[in-house]
């Protein structure tokens, strides 16, 4: 059970860490002049789990806050995952 929590603590931060530095490449090529990408992985990544950090790394790097549907989205995807994240270490998806 506990290798469980240990896999689950691991999965949560690596998704984490990919969002923030998908966030950070996304700012840094759009400094750069090169088109980014749609934000389809960066929705992902948030729904995987990823979405307090991406959200956090938005308003800390000053990128794409006038992004309506990222300024509503992300808060949502945040409720979800803290609330999942809830479960997952009560327990319930390892019973």
């Amino acid at each position: 059970m506990v290798f469980l929590y240990i896999l689950f603590s691991v999965y949560i931060l690596s998704v984490n860490f990919y969002g923030f530095h998908y966030v950070r490449s996304m700012r840094d090529a759009d400094e750069t002049g090169d088109s980014h990408a749609g934000d389809g992985k960066l929705f992902l990544t948030a729904l995987l789990g990823g979405a307090p950090l991406i959200f956090v790394s938005l308003l800390a790097l000053h990128y794409r806050r006038t992004s309506m549907t990222l300024m509503i989205l992300l808060p949502v995807l945040i409720v979800i995952n803290v609330y999942c994240f809830f479960l997952g270490f009560r327990g319930i998806y390892f019973m």
